[in-house]
């Protein structure tokens, strides 16, 4: 998968599996996600990681490593570009 193609599939995991009522456009990739980005929670963020692992085949360990990698959309990229890498999933 390309950066772009993980992007918008975090977009529309954000979207669709947390019920939010916006589109992939108003999700801007370097603002935060959690807190002051789209007010979800921690709830949210529970949520959200499942989500990552089972599309992405990546796992986010614990939540230092969840607070990194969900601190934004172009963070989540990286991080699961990196993961993939690792573990020879490209």
């Amino acid at each position: 998968m390309t950066k772009p193609e993980i992007a918008l599939r975090a977009k529309e995991l954000l979207i669709g599996g947390l019920r939010l009522e916006i589109t992939p456009a108003d999700i801007v990739d370097g603002d935060a996600i959690f807190g002051s980005g789209l007010g979800l929670d921690s709830i949210d963020a529970l949520e959200f990681v499942v989500l990552i692992e089972e599309t992405f085949g990546v796992a986010i360990p614990d939540e230092t490593v969840a607070k990194q990698a969900l601190a934004s959309i172009d963070a989540l990229v990286e991080f699961v570009t990196h993961e993939r890498q690792r573990l020879g999933l490209s």
